[in-house]
């Protein structure tokens, strides 16, 4: 079974938080969240984006992200950023790797960018705007690699209630 997951750096905003977790849910991603976070596991904006998912989500928390690296010292990195030079649809992600985003007001620091920039990617926008909203970007990246392995484990096909086809 393919597995993806999915980092949070010090996420602020806890309906972007709750939306991903959703998508984690939905997806069967992992969600891994560095500290500090902006808000409390038990914000009511948190869980209602997540609404009754939030049990059903596979979730790690971390100290800091070199806690995160300690723990998957083998593990396949991949930096979303506004300051990629690779666009996200050009990499071929492999199994068990790490998609990675950082804070919604500053996202990943320059360093971590500096150091692998083999890693990180961009998702194709406007150049006079910023940036997507995080939980839009975070699906962005999850259906791309899921679309890559061929959506393993999803359901592929919907049912009306009322009538069949």
């Amino acid at each position: 079974m393919s597995e993806l997951n999915i980092v949070l750096v010090e996420p602020q905003i806890p309906q972007n938080t709750g939306n991903i977790s959703r998508t984690c849910a939905v997806t069967g991603a992992k969600l891994h969240l560095v500290r500090p976070l902006g808000f409390e596991v038990s914000d009511k904006h948190l869980k209602r984006a997540g609404l009754d998912y939030w049990d059903k989500l596979d979730i790690t928390y971390y100290d800091s992200i070199d806690e995160l690296f300690e723990k998957y010292p083998d593990g396949r990195f991949y930096y979303f950023t506004t300051k990629g030079r690779t666009v996200h649809s050009d990499v071929e992600y492999p199994d068990n790797c790490f998609l990675v985003f950082g804070r919604e007001d500053r996202g990943l620091p320059e360093e971590l960018l500096y150091k692998n920039p083999g890693q990180c990617v961009r998702i194709p926008m406007r150049n006079e705007l910023r940036s997507l909203n995080l939980s839009n970007s975070a699906a962005i990246a999850v259906y791309e690699v899921l679309r890559q392995w061929d959506y393993p484990d999803l359901s592929r096909e919907g049912k009306l209630t009322k009538y069949n086809w």
